[in-house]
């Protein structure tokens, strides 16, 4: 039977407001060492995720016309100023085969994972897809030693 994304997504869900700061959030993302924020509203809704990547070159540098222009990490910018809308998202009961796919496709890091309703349950990064893929390994080699064995 294959894996399901449930099995390795991280269930702790760190996420924030689009009415905080891109301060909080930096510091929020270090303190908890993670990379993604997924953005709620007040309902507790997914309505959009911000990367480290987003802190640290939000789009509008892009437009700054002075190349000696500094990006000051400030809390008068929000997150919701910077947050990606267009939300990459997976499903609890979705395969990994097709969780991978998905990362790929996008070019993601990571995403949320939603369960049957549409509720937000988790996140599952890179870093979780390589845990699972240790284990595979892990398997395979212990099941190679036991047929040896026999």
């Amino acid at each position: 039977m294959p894996t399901k994304v449930s099995e390795y997504m991280t269930r702790k869900v760190i996420t924030i407001q689009p009415e905080a700061g891109l301060r909080e959030a930096f510091f929020l993302m270090r303190d908890e060492a993670i990379r993604h924020l997924p953005v709620t509203n007040e309902a507790g809704e997914l309505i959009g995720i911000v990367s480290d990547r987003e802190l640290r070159r939000p789009g509008w540098v892009d437009e700054s016309p002075d190349i000696g222009h500094e990006y000051d990490l400030t809390d008068d910018l929000h997150i919701g100023d910077v947050m990606i809308r267009d939300i990459v998202h997976v499903r609890t009961y979705d395969t990994l085969t097709k969780a991978v796919g998905t990362l790929l496709d996008y070019h993601v890091g990571a995403a949320p994972v939603l369960d049957k309703t549409g509720d937000l349950v988790g996140m599952l990064s890179a870093v979780d897809l390589l845990k699972a893929f240790q284990n595979t390994l892990e398997t395979q080699k212990s099941n190679k030693k036991n047929r040896s064995l026999a």
